[in-house]
């Protein structure tokens, strides 16, 4: 069931995080997969600098949010060069 609930944390973290980055999303799939991705680099990021957020569901979403934003800037800088 945890697995369920990481792919709709991934989900809701990918589309909010392509709106914030102002892109035009990436459909269904590629936002859950960015927002998975980015909740794999929002958690690892927010430990290595001590921060934690423990608000259950919504600070999760925040987490993955904030890693995915940071996956997207970092994946277009990469496309542009």
């Amino acid at each position: 069931m945890e697995i369920l609930w990481f792919l709709i944390v991934g989900l809701v973290a990918g589309w909010l995080a392509s709106m914030l980055a102002k892109g035009g999303g990436y459909g269904l799939l590629g936002d859950m997969v960015v927002g998975v991705l980015g909740a794999l680099l929002g958690g690892f990021l927010f430990s290595t600098l001590g921060g934690a957020v423990d608000g259950g569901l919504l600070g999760s979403i925040v987490v993955a949010t904030a890693g995915a934003v940071i996956l997207i800037v970092v994946l277009r800088v990469i496309k542009r060069v």
